[in-house]
């Protein structure tokens, strides 16, 4: 059985570091690549206030979290359910350094030691859409997936809507796998190989006549270059230095 959990954060900041705080955790379950309903949604109190760029992102008002519970009440439960799958989160350093620290808070041990391994969405959108934007919002729009519900952040519906993402992102995939390799791991992100070494390749040869018109090409683009290109330039031999 494959178990996945897609998982989003928001915070009070940017910087665990700087004691920015954990505020609520979404998470979505996935089974064999399926929605299984059993979803884990929490507000913290962080005692402390959100930075005000912040609150215009989650619209998650101070008062509001005041007789939410605080982490280290929930974090039981939140390792319980982690225990062991495979985590999917978007721009993951973000939201692993602030659980890091978290459960550092509380007495317990870095995330690494109680999931399998995370998988970076966004890692993986860079290298599948080299050059265009890959948050969130342009993932949904170019992969159709609706977002018409998203006007501010909310974990929950941030980790669902990524569940879709990824699902989108990888569909196909388990196809590719090597069954005796399984996936191969690049910072992160899991890459599908292909084993070609049971496959005949057919090799077509170019004919005579396709070689001298091959050539014949090569030699107008060399003539046109001024005797200048790479290939002539390089295939030449060192002259001796006198």
């Amino acid at each position: 059985m494959s178990r996945q959990i897609v998982l989003d954060t928001e915070t009070t900041g940017l910087s665990a570091e700087s004691g920015d705080r954990i505020i609520e955790l979404g998470c979505v379950e996935l089974v064999n690549r399926k929605l299984t309903g059993r979803n884990l949604h929490i507000y913290f109190n962080p005692e402390r206030d959100s930075h005000e760029d912040a609150l215009r992102v989650h619209g998650i008002s101070n008062e509001f979290l005041k007789d939410k519970p605080k982490f280290a009440a929930q974090a039981d439960e939140i390792l319980e359910y982690l225990q062991g799958a495979e985590l999917i989160i978007h721009n993951a350093a973000f939201d692993v350094s602030f659980l890091n620290k978290e459960l550092q808070l509380c007495g317990r041990n870095k995330l690494a030691k109680y999931v399998g391994n995370v998988i970076d969405t966004l890692a993986m959108a860079k290298e599948m859409f080299p050059g265009k934007r890959n948050s969130l919002d342009a993932l949904c729009d170019r992969l159709e997936v609706d977002n018409s519900g998203r006007t501010l952040h909310g974990a929950l519906l941030d980790a669902e809507l990524l569940a879709d993402v990824y699902i989108n992102m990888t569909r196909g995939q388990e196809a590719l796998l090597i069954a005796d390799e399984g996936p191969k791991q690049t910072q992160g992100v899991r890459v599908a190989a292909v084993d070609l070494r049971s496959i005949a390749l057919q090799v077509v040869r170019a004919s005579n006549d396709e070689v001298a018109a091959h050539d014949d090409v090569l030699n107008q683009i060399d003539k046109s270059s001024g005797g200048k290109t790479i290939w002539r330039i390089s295939s030449e031999p060192e002259k001796a230095v006198p």
